[in-house]
């Protein structure tokens, strides 16, 4: 189960480096872990969730992950079910369509992400290049696509 959940942390923070998303909730497109991610702002401060999918495609109540950032570049902690995870997420908005994001697992840095959202604000394509194996993600650089519902 450590193991499931870290992924599914690891996975999710790649994929949060998102620049300007409108509010409201976001679909993976790939393969693999299938999760939705719901954007909310309130009080300058940008929440983000992401919930893992089960194989009927709906959300699994033990899966849910969480960072609240002001997207200044400062590391904010994830919480994974509603408790502190050993991942940080350090996100800079570059400008109203990019992001970069340092992710760190322990205090030690694994990998970083930049997001780019589309000109019509419906698909956000996340750049990600993780540098170690720490719980069994893969390494080197991959690319997502999350899709507006």
């Amino acid at each position: 189960m450590k193991t499931l959940a870290m992924t599914l942390c690891v996975l999710a923070t790649w994929s949060l480096a998102a620049a300007e998303i409108p509010e409201g909730t976001w679909v993976k497109r790939e393969g693999g872990v299938r999760m939705t991610m719901t954007v909310e702002r309130s009080a300058g401060a940008t929440r983000i969730t992401y919930r893992m999918l089960g194989a009927d495609g709906k959300p699994m109540n033990n899966m849910v992950m969480v960072v609240v950032t002001q997207l200044d570049g400062k590391e904010s902690p994830v919480l994974l079910n509603g408790k502190p995870s050993a991942e940080t997420m350090a996100i800079r908005q570059v400008d109203s369509h990019h992001t970069a994001t340092v992710l760190k697992m322990d205090g030690k840095l694994f990998g970083t992400s930049k997001a780019e959202l589309s000109t019509d604000g419906k698909t956000l394509t996340v750049e990600n290049d993780i540098s170690f194996a720490a719980y069994n993600q893969q390494v080197g650089k991959t690319t997502e696509h999350w899709d507006r519902r």
